[in-house]
Protein backbone atom coordinates (compact mmCIF):
# COMPACT_ATOMS: atom_id res chain seq x y z
CA UNK A 1 0.00 0.00 0.00
CA UNK A 2 1.38 2.95 -1.10
CA UNK A 3 1.65 6.14 1.51
CA UNK A 4 -1.20 8.49 -0.04
CA UNK A 5 -3.28 5.30 0.06
CA UNK A 6 -3.01 4.62 3.57
CA UNK A 7 -3.50 8.44 4.44
CA UNK A 8 -6.99 8.18 1.64
CA UNK A 9 -7.97 5.05 3.52
CA UNK A 10 -7.50 6.51 7.56
CA UNK A 11 -9.65 9.60 6.14
CA UNK A 12 -12.33 7.84 5.14
CA UNK A 13 -12.14 5.65 7.77
CA UNK A 14 -12.30 8.90 10.38
CA UNK A 15 -14.68 10.65 8.05
CA UNK A 16 -17.28 7.31 8.17
CA UNK A 17 -16.88 7.94 12.41
CA UNK A 18 -16.76 11.26 13.17
CA UNK A 19 -17.57 14.72 11.46
CA UNK A 20 -13.62 15.72 10.39
CA UNK A 21 -13.32 17.64 7.50
CA UNK A 22 -10.73 15.83 4.91
CA UNK A 23 -8.10 18.62 5.99
CA UNK A 24 -8.13 18.08 9.41
CA UNK A 25 -8.28 14.03 9.06
CA UNK A 26 -5.15 14.71 6.74
CA UNK A 27 -3.26 16.68 9.47
CA UNK A 28 -3.92 14.31 12.11
CA UNK A 29 -2.83 11.76 10.73
CA UNK A 30 0.22 13.41 9.67
CA UNK A 31 0.71 14.39 13.70
CA UNK A 32 0.19 10.97 14.33
CA UNK A 33 2.73 9.39 11.87
CA UNK A 34 5.57 12.08 12.84
CA UNK A 35 5.20 10.73 16.53
CA UNK A 36 6.29 7.30 15.30
CA UNK A 37 9.87 8.18 14.66
CA UNK A 38 9.47 6.39 10.97
CA UNK A 39 12.34 6.83 8.80
CA UNK A 40 12.41 7.76 5.16
CA UNK A 41 12.95 4.27 2.62
CA UNK A 42 16.61 6.07 1.54
CA UNK A 43 17.37 6.00 5.06
CA UNK A 44 16.17 2.53 5.41
CA UNK A 45 17.82 1.34 2.38
CA UNK A 46 21.13 3.04 3.40
CA UNK A 47 21.40 1.07 6.79
CA UNK A 48 20.34 -1.98 5.39
CA UNK A 49 23.47 -1.64 2.66
CA UNK A 50 25.66 -0.62 5.93
CA UNK A 51 24.09 -4.47 7.78
CA UNK A 52 24.55 -6.37 4.35
CA UNK A 53 28.28 -4.76 4.37
CA UNK A 54 28.65 -6.00 8.05
CA UNK A 55 27.09 -9.24 7.96
CA UNK A 56 29.48 -10.40 4.81
CA UNK A 57 32.76 -8.41 6.38
CA UNK A 58 31.77 -10.86 9.88
CA UNK A 59 31.35 -13.71 7.73
CA UNK A 60 34.68 -13.79 6.15
CA UNK A 61 36.20 -13.03 9.40
CA UNK A 62 34.41 -15.64 10.93
CA UNK A 63 36.40 -18.03 8.53
CA UNK A 64 39.30 -16.43 8.55
CA UNK A 65 39.30 -17.17 12.39
CA UNK A 66 38.53 -20.83 11.54
CA UNK A 67 41.47 -21.21 9.64
CA UNK A 68 43.85 -19.85 11.90
CA UNK A 69 42.63 -22.32 15.11
CA UNK A 70 42.97 -25.10 12.00
CA UNK A 71 46.77 -23.83 11.41
CA UNK A 72 46.92 -24.07 15.35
Amino acid sequence: MQPQDFINDFRQRLQDHAPVGASEAKALLQSMLAKLNLVSREEFDAQQAVLLRTRAKLEQLEKQLAELQAKL
